[in-house]
């Protein structure tokens, strides 16, 4: 079978772990990278055949690839998968799917018509601890309560990128949309409503930096993220990932690493050292289940690009997933509106 022909739009933090997972994968070849300063980019030893462009339009009709991968602001996702799906490539898209819940079923709607497949870059998804995590707490009974979030102390370099980031939405809304979907693979309830503050704590960024979601599903579950970007925030209590159910709870937890990790290391956001498991009737003690021996963060992107392949490859069905990834949209779009509005929104 012929090497799936690759275009890679963006070549950030997440586009360059992506460009170089394809690399690694028999069955895929980049032949192009594109992003505005593409004249100004020294790449890699294994990109240096892709061909360079700055400018989409011109690299999706010049190349006329099998595949095309967005990780370009959240802005512009829906209108490169949509003219990418049109030009019949299948898409890889990081998350979120699109700027709007409206664009993002369009997004859909066009990867069903067309008949290509469109995988979301929901990197938990591909996480062997996050997928235990998942798969034990499904067994804690209903309801369940979940408590996360992920706050980054971020200077520098990731302070920039993170306003970059925040020109399209604030953190509960980039990193959110994660944690939610986490919580609604744990829970199949409808989510019901959502109620969510945040404020702005540097002038520096237009949108607020720090925010706190909680939902409502209609099990009688609750859960609630909190994220918060910037020089000024806390390195305690930054990675809380807990939940709660009638039989017990489960919990990643970094116990080891207290004070070593810090929160704007991008392998920290998917790194677990231990999943506890508690009993509540006690009939077993405490678990401590070992996840040390997992993927890095480019381990995981590659997981995501094998199975963008496999699911190509063997026709996968991918409705679920984009419906999740919509469902997930919709929530922390919902919470982003609660702010602004000042009351509980019902999806």
């Amino acid at each position: 079978m012929a090497n799936k022909r690759v275009l890679v739009v963006g070549l950030g933090n997440m586009g360059m772990s992506h460009a170089l997972a394809y690399t690694r994968i028999p069955g895929f070849e980049v032949v192009g990278v594109c992003e505005r300063r593409i004249a100004k980019r020294e790449l890699p030893e294994a990109l240096k055949d892709a061909k360079k462009f700055s400018d989409f339009d011109t690299a999706l009709k010049e190349l006329k690839p099998d595949v095309v991968s967005i990780n370009t602001l959240p802005d512009t996702h829906a209108d490169f998968a949509i003219k990418s799906m049109e030009a019949g490539a299948h898409v890889f898209v990081e998350k979120p799917l699109a700027d709007s819940v409206a664009n993002a079923e369009k997004v859909v709607e066009t990867a069903k018509r067309t008949k290509r497949k469109l995988v979301i870059g929901y990197i938990l998804r591909h996480h062997p601890s996050w997928i235990k995590f998942i798969e034990i707490a499904r067994k804690l009974g209903t309801p369940l309560v979940f408590r996360m979030n992920l706050n980054q102390q971020s200077n520098g370099e990731t302070w920039e990128w993170h306003k970059r980031l925040m020109d399209s939405f604030p953190p509960i809304v980039d990193c959110g949309v994660h944690y939610v979907d986490v919580m609604c693979q744990m829970t199949k309830a409808k989510p019901t409503k959502v109620h969510a503050i945040g404020t702005r704590l540097t002038d520096e960024v237009v949108k607020q930096n720090y925010g706190m979601l909680q939902v409502s599903f209609d099990d009688g579950s609750v859960g609630w993220y909190e994220a918060g970007w910037g020089p000024m925030m806390s390195e305690t209590a930054f990675f809380v990932k807990d939940v709660i159910g009638p039989k017990g709870s489960v919990s990643i937890v970094m116990a080891e690493t207290a004070g070593a990790v810090k929160s704007d290391d991008i392998n920290a956001h998917t790194k677990t050292n231990q999943i506890l498991w508690h009993h509540a009737d006690m009939s077993k003690p405490d678990e401590r289940i070992d996840m040390t021996d997992e993927p890095d963060h480019d381990g995981l992107c590659e997981r995501e690009q094998r199975y963008l392949l496999k699911a190509i490859e063997e026709n996968i069905d991918l409705t679920d997933h984009m419906n999740d990834g919509v469902k997930s949209l919709k929530i922390v779009v919902a919470a982003d509106r609660s702010i602004h509005e000042g009351q509980v929104v019902t999806l």
